[in-house]
C-alpha cells in the first residue's frame, strides 16, 4: 500500500523500493490530477506536467487551504511508499544517516507559517515574451509547515571541514532539453544558507500529513526563497565540497540579463489585490480594497494603493505578519464615480525595497514583481 498523504491509501500492486531516482516509482495520473485541481478552483495551465495557480480572490486569508495551494511540477508526481522510503544524509559528514519518516517525526519539530511563490509568478506580464509556464499572479500561497529544522539534522550528522554546499534531491525525474539521460529535480544551498535560513524538513502542511501532490512524505521548505528551493519528495541530502552545477541550479532558475547569470534566490517584494477582482461590477461611492503583501528579504513596512490613476495612498496593515508569512492589508477607496476604474497596489519592505513600475526583463522571466492592478466597473 502507498499512503497518499491525505488520510487514504491506494492499492498499487508491486512497487520497487524508492531510495534513489534510478529505481522505478509509481506516478499519479496526470489527467486525474488536472481534474482535481480544476474542481478545487485552480487555474490549470497547459503542458504535459501539472502546473496550476490560485485565483487571487482565494488568497485573501492568512493561510491558503491545501486544496487551493498552487502547484508547480517539472515531472510527474511520484507516489512513494512510506514503509520503504528513507531520507539519506551523506557526503562530507561525520555520520551518514538513513532516516525513516517515523524517525523524523520523533525529532524536535517546529511549525512555521511560510509564504511560497513560484519564481515565474506573473511572468505573463512581460511585454517581451519570456520562456516558461505563462503564470498569472496566483502562483503563490501561504501555509503552515511542520517538521524538524534542517540545521538540527545536519548538525546531528556533523558537517566536516571543507564542506561548501548541500544538495537536495527529489524522487521526481524525467527528461529535459539538452540531456540524453533522465535527471531528477535537485537544488543546492550553501552550507551557511542550509544552517541559517531556518529551513524545515516538512512532513505536515496546514496541520495534516503532507499531500502527495505537495511532496509527501517529506519536502524542504526554505523561508523567504522562491519555491524552487523547497524541493519536494525529498530522498537525499548530500554535503559536498564542490559547487553544484545541476540543471535546475545552473541552467534553470538563473537570471540571464545582458550576458550575466545570477542564481534565483529570495522572493522580491510585492503586493496582491485579492478583493475586488478584475471585471467585478460594484456600486459607485466607496469600495473596500483588500490584499496581501510579502517579501523574502524582510517583513512588509507599507502598502500603497492608487485608484483611477490617482496619487498613492497608504493602506492599513492588518495585524502582525508572521516573520516568513505574508501581510494582510486593506484600503477604503471613497468618492468613486460610475465607469471603469483601475485599482493598483504596491508594497515596500522593512529594508526599503519597493516594487518597481517595471521589473527588469530576463530571458526566463523570473521575479516578475509587477505592480498588481485590477479593473472594476462602478455602477
Amino acid at each position: 500500500m502507498v499512503h497518499s498523504g491525505q488520510g487514504e491509501t491506494m492499492s498499487i500492486g508491486n512497487l520497487a523500493q524508492v531510495t534513489s531516482w534510478q529505481e522505478p516509482t509509481l506516478a499519479a495520473d496526470p489527467q486525474r490530477e488536472r481534474i482535481v485541481a480544476a474542481q478545487a478552483g485552480l487555474i490549470v495551465h497547459g503542458g504535459e506536467q501539472l502546473n496550476c495557480e490560485t485565483p487571487p480572490a482565494s488568497l485573501g486569508a492568512g493561510l491558503t487551504p491545501t486544496a487551493q495551494f498552487y502547484r508547480r511540477n517539472h515531472f510527474a508526481v511520484p507516489l512513494l511508499d512510506e514503509a520503504r522510503w528513507r531520507l539519506g544524509v551523506s557526503g562530507l559528514v561525520d555520520q551518514e544517516m538513513s532516516l525513516s519518516l517515523h524517525e523524523l517525526t520523533q525529532l524536535p519539530a517546529e511549525t512555521m507559517v511560510v509564504t511560497m511563490e513560484c519564481a515565474g509568478n506573473d511572468r505573463v506580464r512581460f511585454e517581451r515574451p519570456a520562456s516558461g509556464v505563462q503564470w498569472g499572479p496566483g502562483a503563490v500561497g501561504t501555509a503552515e509547515w511542520t517538521g524538524p529544522r534542517l540545521e538540527d539534522v545536519l548538525r546531528r550528522a556533523g558537517i566536516r571541514p571543507g564542506a561548501r554546499e548541500v544538495i537536495f534531491s527529489g524522487a521526481d525525474s524525467g527528461s529535459v532539453e539538452g540531456s540524453a539521460e533522465p535527471i531528477r529535480f535537485e537544488r543546492s544551498l550553501s552550507v551557511a544558507d542550509a544552517l541559517e535560513s531556518g529551513a524545515l524538513l516538512a512532513y505536515a502542511m496546514n496541520g495534516r500529513p503532507l499531500p502527495a501532490r505537495h511532496g509527501y512524505p517529506l519536502r524542504l521548505v526554505v523561508p523567504g526563497w522562491y519555491g524552487m528551493a523547497s524541493v519536494k519528495w525529498l530522498t537525499d541530502v548530500q554535503v559536498t565540497g564542490e559547487s553544484f552545477r545541476g540543471y535546475f541550479q545552473d541552467t534553470h532558475y538563473v537570471y540571464e540579463r545582458g550576458g550575466r547569470r545570477e542564481p534565483v534566490r529570495l522572493m522580491q517584494v510585492r503586493a496582491l489585490i485579492t478583493r475586488p477582482a478584475t471585471g467585478q461590477e460594484l456600486a459607485s461611492g466607496a469600495v473596500a480594497v483588500r490584499g496581501v503583501a510579502w517579501s523574502g528579504a524582510a517583513p512588509i513596512d507599507r502598502v500603497d494603493v492608487s485608484v483611477a490613476r490617482g496619487r498613492w495612498q497608504k493602506a492599513r496593515l492588518i495585524g502582525t505578519a508572521d516573520t516568513c508569512g505574508w501581510q494582510q492589508w486593506e484600503f477604503l477607496a471613497a468618492g468613486l464615480h460610475p465607469g471603469e476604474t483601475v485599482i493598483r497596489a504596491r508594497a515596500t519592505d522593512m529594508v526599503g525595497q519597493a516594487q518597481p513600475e517595471q521589473p527588469e526583463w530576463n530571458r526566463l522571466g523570473y521575479a516578475a514583481n509587477f505592480i498588481h492592478e485590477v479593473r472594476v466597473v462602478l455602477r
